[in-house]
């Protein structure tokens, strides 16, 4: 199939076969045949990020976030001076460079990816230490790597969570999902919600039908690659929440959540 592939584009563009891929976009590539395993690492582009932010003498960090923090807009500078000062730190560029690591292999630091960048037009000091406090956890953990293999059969599995209320400006709760194929992560992420949810089943619910949505996206681009056959049947996605799983399977429309069930209907759509 990958010569087929090879000899299809040669006919077409001027192109030279230099082997097995080692280095895309700053991916770094680990075969181990024998195992049958992949793996995706990000060590190089990370020093690279440490450097270029004076970060690579830094303490090491055990966690994204640190337990307890919370970020919020009072936080943003206040006063002329407050600004100035923040105005010489290159909050922006931080963001920037550690949302590329976390698009490509570091679904660990969503979550905190996504607090931190809500304050890139105005950071203040609390936001620049929770932006460093993500880069001295990349310190201690850059040697990490997705690992792909070992399965005998490819099967999507997706993993949905939700936060309640955990922004303390609009007290909107946070969702996340990651779906994994082969034994890895294959898509993930972190966000806040657009609708303020009343309840912790409603956090849940929203978070569920926001993974639903990228599983059916999934689930087309893999039946159009033709290489996993159990994507023809229903693909599981896991939650942990007993209330919204009930909803799921049968929903019972009152006052209080009838703006949640017609604004999320996709996840009943595709049970």
């Amino acid at each position: 199939m990958l010569e087929t592939i090879k000899s299809s584009l040669r006919k077409s563009f001027s192109m030279k076969d230099l082997g097995e891929a080692t280095y895309i976009l700053g991916i770094k590539i680990y075969r181990d045949i024998s195992k049958r395993l992949i793996g995706l690492s990000q060590d190089t582009y990370i020093d690279k990020v440490l450097k270029r932010f004076n970060m690579q003498d830094s303490k090491k960090g055990f966690l994204p976030m640190s337990h307890g923090v919370s970020l919020c807009k009072s936080q943003c500078p206040s006063t002329p001076d407050e600004q100035e000062k923040m105005n010489a730190i290159p909050y922006a560029s931080a963001i920037g460079s550690i949302m590329y690591a976390m698009l490509c292999t570091r679904p660990d630091v969503a979550y905190a990816l996504s607090v931190a960048s809500r304050y890139q037009s105005n950071p203040g000091e609390a936001h620049w230490v929770a932006a460093k406090n993500i880069l001295k956890y990349f310190r201690r953990t850059k040697d990490k790597f997705l690992v792909y293999g070992g399965e005998e059969e490819l099967v999507v599995n997706g993993y949905t969570d939700a936060s309640f209320q955990t922004d303390k400006d609009d007290f909107r709760s946070q969702s996340g999902f990651v779906f994994c194929l082969n034994g890895g992560a294959v898509s993930w992420k972190s966000s806040k919600q657009e609708t303020v949810a009343d309840s912790t089943i409603e956090a849940e619910y929203i978070a569920a039908s926001e993974a639903a949505k990228e599983a059916v996206w999934i689930r087309k681009f893999v039946s159009e690659l033709g290489v996993v056959p159990s994507v023809s049947r229903p693909m599981d996605l896991y939650c942990d929440n007993s209330g919204a799983i009930a909803q799921v399977k049968e929903p019972r429309s009152h006052q209080k959540s009838k703006h949640i069930l017609r604004r999320y209907p996709l996840i009943r759509e595709n049970r």
